[in-house]
């Protein structure tokens, strides 16, 4: 039951990433996956935030979304490559660092304000 419940969550969790990634899609820098990535990280801290400050949600639950949906939704072997592909040519390379801090910057801020939104307000 666990892994069919995982397995419906990445299910859901891949298309809803192939579809966001695809609208945000361009050309030079990667801003399709930048969104998955901080979209994934402020619901990641928010459901944490639930789960650990009011004990909500039950294990089945957590794994459907948490392990399942989230863990195929987040790309950062999608932003590994893409990171790669820009390191690669010189006159990207730029484009590559402000990714890479983009990416981490804005996913760790995404998780803390997610938190703190699940302390606060309960959502």
């Amino acid at each position: 039951m666990k892994l069919l419940l995982i397995g419906i969550g990445g299910f859901l969790g891949a298309i809803a990433r192939y579809g966001l990634s695809g609208l945000l899609s361009r050309e030079t820098f990667p801003m399709g996956t930048l969104a998955v990535n901080v979209l994934g990280c402020l619901v990641m801290g928010n459901l944490m935030g639930l789960v650990l400050e009011r004990q909500l949600f039950s294990p089945e639950t957590r794994l459907l979304w948490l392990t399942g949906f989230l863990g195929a939704f987040t790309t950062f072997s999608t932003f590994g490559f893409e990171t790669f592909v820009l390191l690669r040519d010189e006159s990207t390379r730029l484009l590559a660092l402000v990714s890479v801090a983009a990416n981490v910057v804005l996913g760790l801020g995404a998780v803390v304000f997610g938190w703190f939104l699940a302390r606060w307000t309960g959502v």
